[in-house]
């Protein structure tokens, strides 16, 4: 469970980077229109994550996105038996990891801008999907 509940914070950061590492690592050959097109959508996110016109994670769509995104990289990571608590500390890791990296990358964005505090933030959002996914 702790996996699950790990990539469900990833999805408060960026919502779709669990989705996409796992994809990629999970279903990759298997589904590569699923793989490339999560991997664009990804890709996506971080770019926009940089405008300064971007809404802010905790906004209700931000939110939502990112609930159900961390529900289903939660199912995922969990064991066959245990999915839907899996989805369900997934989700909730989502939402409370949103509020918390929206406050620490309002600080960072003070303190180092808003580019470089974004690039840090995907950094550790794109590590910590890949090797969760790994795991």
């Amino acid at each position: 469970m702790l996996r699950s509940i790990l990539m469900g914070a990833v999805a408060g950061a960026r919502a779709m980077t669990p989705l996409a590492a796992l994809a990629a690592t999970r279903g990759g050959a298997r589904a590569p229109v699923v793989s490339a097109g999560s991997l664009l959508l990804a890709a996506g996110e971080l770019a926009g994550d940089k405008m300064r016109d971007a809404p802010d994670r905790v906004v209700p769509a931000g939110i939502a996105g990112r609930l159900l995104s961390g529900a289903i990289a939660g199912a995922v990571c969990a064991d066959r038996d245990d999915r839907v608590m899996g989805a369900v500390l997934g989700a909730a890791a989502a939402v409370a990891a949103s509020h918390l990296t929206f406050r620490l990358r309002a600080a960072a964005s003070r303190r180092w801008g808003q580019a470089a505090s974004g690039l840090i933030e995907d950094g550790i959002a794109v590590a910590s999907a890949a090797a969760l996914a790994r795991a």
